[in-house]
Formats: structure tokens, C-alpha cells, sequence
């Protein structure tokens, strides 16, 4: 069963978002999303500065049985995004709550997001 981190929240579609410092936050993908994507081999993510609307899709996620739009959990600014991912997709699927983290957000609101233990019920994650 996918590990589902007990710290963070949760999108409908899969993206999990950590707060940092301010209005920061930062934005992957659960494991319980890469064990069904299975190795993922490409990540288009959005640019930094580009404006990105909770709900709305600001990527695609590449894998070796799908496409996936990736959606953003927040409305905001995207000030950084994770170059290493984008070198070696690979990190996502080896660390998605670490090493494997998407885009930092300036959010200035979010949409519906789920407590770890409602995704986790949701969709069959481990705790």
C-alpha cells in the first residue's frame, strides 16, 4: 500500500501540498499517484513566474503506461520549481514527499484540500 505522509494535505487529483515559510508552499505528487503512474520518464511543470489557479492544470506528468495532467492545489505565482526533477524523473517516483517535490507556490488561496487520513480513507494510502 502507498505511503500517504501524515504532515501534508491533499488534492483531489493527487498533488500534496506542504507549507512553508509565509505563503509558500510547496507541491508534489502522493506516492499513492506514482505507484499508479508507475516509472515516470517526463514532467512538464509550470514556469517560474507563470500565474497557476487551484483546480486548473499547469503540467503533465509522462509515465511509462500514461499521460497526467498534474493540477495545481493552490492559486498563486510559482517562484521555483525543482530542476532535478526535470533532469531525472525518476526522483519523483523514488522520494515524492522529498527529492521528488514539483513547484514552490507564492499561494494566494487555496482550493479543497483533504487531511492526510481523509486522502489516505479515500484512496488506499498507508498512514
Amino acid at each position: 500500500m502507498a505511503k500517504v505522509a501524515a504532515d501534508l494535505q491533499y488534492s483531489e487529483e493527487h498533488e500534496w501540498v506542504a507549507r512553508e515559510e509565509g505563503n509558500l508552499v510547496l507541491i508534489g505528487i502522493s506516492a499513492v499517484a506514482t505507484e499508479a503512474l508507475g516509472d515516470i520518464v517526463y514532467v512538464d511543470l509550470p514556469e517560474v513566474g507563470a500565474a497557476v489557479t487551484a483546480g486548473e492544470t499547469c503540467g503533465e506528468v509522462e509515465s511509462t503506461k500514461s499521460v497526467s495532467d498534474l493540477y495545481s492545489p493552490v492559486t498563486g505565482e510559482v517562484v521555483e520549481i525543482n530542476t532535478g526533477v526535470v533532469e531525472d524523473p525518476a526522483l519523483i517516483n523514488n522520494d515524492p514527499y522529498g527529492a521528488g517535490w514539483l513547484f514552490k507556490v507564492a499561494a494566494e488561496s487555496e482550493g479543497p484540500l483533504l487531511s492526510a487520513q481523509e486522502y489516505a480513507s479515500k484512496n488506499g494510502g498507508d498512514l
